[in-house]
């Protein structure tokens, strides 16, 4: 088995091994209203990853002794396909699936009234069609524009991207390779009109100073993906208009 660091992750040029820069995206993708039979869902790629989710609610909860009285539940569920890694996932949930599913509701509860709705859930059903690292912050992004799509009230919308560190530098938006081999890993989540994170996590060892950089660099990026949300919205509220107007 190769242990981490012993891969080489960096080209001659300094450039990745996919031709990106350290503090460039990969090519990305996000539409929302992809589910006519869902309340709101939106479909993202990053990468290679290929990411969808769908919203219902503000719903009765069954059984009702679960509702809240006082506001509304989120309940999401992260899963992988079967197919969606080299070698074939089980169905069944695995303890990672769930873990993400609680840190990524986690990271989109701050974003919602979920005061105006009490006694209800909102259900979030995230489905990887193809995983290349950095699932988490992509269906974090995704999830928020299902939300919008969905009209649930927000503060406005999460975004998150990760920053990593590869043969001890910092690099933007790690990939499968770079995930599995790299030092360490920095998923973060913003709601950035506002500036406030809603999600903070670090696995590896990150120095102070580095923490910052990758703050900035992940802000950076963060507008870049917040834009591409707002943007996808507002191209699926233009084609109901088009389509209102031209039925009348």
């Amino acid at each position: 088995m190769v242990a981490k660091g012993e891969v080489k992750l960096l080209r001659e040029d300094g450039l990745r091994l996919d031709g990106r820069r350290l503090d460039e995206l990969r090519p990305f993708k996000i539409e929302a209203g992809v589910l006519r039979n869902a309340d709101g869902s939106a479909y993202i790629e990053l990468g290679n990853n290929k990411i969808l989710v769908a919203v219902y609610g503000p719903r009765e909860v069954h059984p009702r002794h679960l509702a809240l009285p006082d506001r509304a539940m989120i309940r999401c569920r992260y899963s992988m396909a079967t197919f969606s890694v080299d070698e074939r996932k089980s169905p069944a949930p695995s303890r990672r699936e769930i873990e993400l599913s609680k840190v990524i509701r986690e990271a989109l509860e701050p974003a919602v009234f979920v005061e105006e709705y009490p006694r209800t859930a909102i259900d979030v059903f995230i489905q990887v069609l193809e995983a290349d690292g950095g699932t988490r912050t992509a269906s974090i992004t995704a999830a928020s524009v299902a939300l919008a799509d969905a009209g649930i009230p927000m503060r406005d919308l999460v975004t998150a991207i990760a920053v990593g560190k590869i043969e001890g530098q910092l690099a933007l938006d790690l990939n499968g390779l770079e995930d599995q081999y790299g030092e360490g890993d920095m998923p973060i989540a913003m709601m950035p009109r506002l500036g406030l994170v809603t999600l903070f996590q670090a696995d590896g060892v990150f120095a102070p100073e580095e923490i910052l950089s990758a703050l900035e660099m992940a802000k950076k990026a963060i507008e870049v993906l917040y834009e591409a949300q707002r943007e996808a919205l507002r191209k699926k509220y233009v084609e109901i208009r088009e389509e209102v107007l031209g039925s009348g």
